[in-house]
């Protein structure tokens, strides 16, 4: 199992549904018995139930994991998708955020007290660099010169609550996206080339991780005149 357990620390879908479940074992017996049991405080019993939720997904995603091929070749772009499409069926299967999802809510937990578009548009920045993700186009340096432009204009920092203000740097924002070739309706292709660059990323650190199982196994006397396999010949079905 600690293959697999590097398998779904990779998926950042997964990544709290492991931590629960390593402290299964911590869990009060009362939540589960059913008789002479004291009355269940509420508390309790929606501890209880975030445990049971927990619990189903992650053996969704073991049942699906136990299943699919995954060929750990991150420079394969064919193992790259086979793997992105398997990871997007857990999240489905067991109702899990994808990352561009986790990025929107983020986003909107992390924004939403804030007053003004300036550290709105920082905040927004903060994200990607603690996510990972690059600004390739530099449309952050761009949407910031929009903003610096309409506080010009309006000669006072814009606060997210003046709708005139804020719709003049809408319609900057607008043409930035419009001189990137960004439209709206390729939204969901942009969000399934970030699945496949995660995915990617993931089968490098699966890579990674392996490689390096395999060395420690091969200084052992029992193993030290056995050739290692290649990395992609392995099946996580086996280790789960």
């Amino acid at each position: 199992m600690a293959f697999t357990s590097r398998l779904l620390s990779k998926s950042r879908q997964l990544c709290g549904t492991q931590t629960v479940l390593q402290r299964e074992h911590a869990v009060p017996v009362r939540f589960f018995a059913k008789e002479a049991a004291p009355a269940a405080l509420k508390g309790d019993e929606m501890l209880k139930n975030i445990f049971l939720e927990v619990k189903k997904k992650f053996e969704t995603a073991i049942g699906i994991l136990r299943k699919e091929k995954i060929t750990i070749d991150p420079e394969d772009p064919a193992a790259v998708a086979q793997y992105a499409k398997v990871m997007k069926t857990v999240r489905e299967k067991a109702d899990l955020f994808s990352e561009s999802q986790r990025i929107q809510y983020t986003i909107q937990t992390r924004t939403q007290d804030i007053p003004d578009a300036r550290t709105y548009l920082l905040t927004l920045k903060e994200i990607r660099i603690k996510r990972g993700l690059t600004d390739d186009l530099g449309a952050e340096v761009m949407m910031m010169d929009a903003l610096e432009k309409v506080e010009k204009e309006i000669k006072k920092p814009l606060m997210r609550n003046d709708k005139k203000g804020m719709a003049l740097l809408v319609a900057e924002f607008d043409k930035v996206n419009k001189k990137l070739g960004i439209r709206k309706e390729d939204l969901p292709k942009y969000a399934e080339q970030l699945e496949l660059k995660i995915a990617k990323a993931q089968l490098e650190d699966l890579k990674k991780d392996a490689l390096e199982a395999m060395e420690t196994q091969k200084k052992r006397e029992e193993f030290k005149d056995e050739e290692m396999v290649d990395v992609k010949s392995l099946d996580i079905r086996n280790f789960i």
